[in-house]
């Protein structure tokens, strides 16, 4: 995949590790002398030291023959300019960081994929980690449903019994449901049927749509503080 990222801070750097580990070829615009040519020695990939927000520029990365472009800077207007001018050249997937939440109505409208202020996402997710500590990792779908990860307890009141079991028990709520199993002596993570039965140790992926509330994780053995809860 032809891949052209605008910006080399703390989201794009990343970003284009995992770009450019994954075999695509990159193509880095950005406008900072230093951290272009610091990208330049890191990675394998064509770094332009320019302004992205000029046409002449996108051309010069390839525009016309990109997969994606993806646009990481820490200012929207610029993100906003990007994305319009790639549009022009029919890019098929344009994705941008939106860092003011009001901003992201006018990103929507041109037709841009976004993704919202990484800081307040990791502030969440922080957040989370203290408040809901028995969750391995979870995404917010909508306004309240949640899909996560959680390891089964030794003794929560799941173990041992089946998908269809549980729903019967009404441990399994009608908005929940058990996405994925992983074993530690299964070689490939189970997909849950009804009479898959569960284990003390196992890591489940589940969604809920209410999200991981203490009613839920007590299902699977964390009997966390119920005070607070949302």
């Amino acid at each position: 995949m032809y891949v052209i990222i605008v910006g080399a801070g703390d989201i794009g750097r990343p970003l284009i590790e995992i770009a450019t580990a994954g075999g695509n070829e990159v193509v880095v615009v950005e406008r900072d002398a230093a951290k272009a040519e610091a990208i330049a020695g890191d990675f394998d990939c064509m770094v332009i030291n320019a302004d992205a927000t000029t046409k002449e520029t996108l051309e010069d990365a390839g525009v016309e023959r990109a997969d994606a472009l993806i646009s990481t800077t820490d200012q929207d207007a610029t993100n906003i300019m990007v994305c319009l001018l790639s549009q022009e050249f029919e890019v098929s997937n344009v994705v941008s960081v939106v860092h003011n939440p009001d901003h992201m109505n006018i990103f929507r409208q041109i037709g841009v994929n976004t993704i919202e202020n990484p800081q307040s996402l990791i502030a969440e997710y922080l957040y989370r980690a203290v408040k809901r500590p028995s969750i391995v990792d979870y995404m917010r779908v909508g306004d309240e449903a949640e899909v996560f990860e959680i390891v089964v307890g030794e003794d929560a009141p799941i173990v041992g019994k089946t998908i269809q079991e549980a729903a019967t028990a009404d441990l399994i709520a009608a908005d929940m449901l058990i996405v994925a199993i992983e074993r530690s002596n299964e070689g490939k993570p189970i997909t849950p049927r009804g009479d898959t039965k569960v284990h003390a140790g196992d890591l489940l992926t589940v969604y809920s749509g209410h999200g991981a509330t203490p009613d839920v994780t007590d299902v699977f053995g964390h009997y966390e503080d119920h005070e607070g809860d949302r």
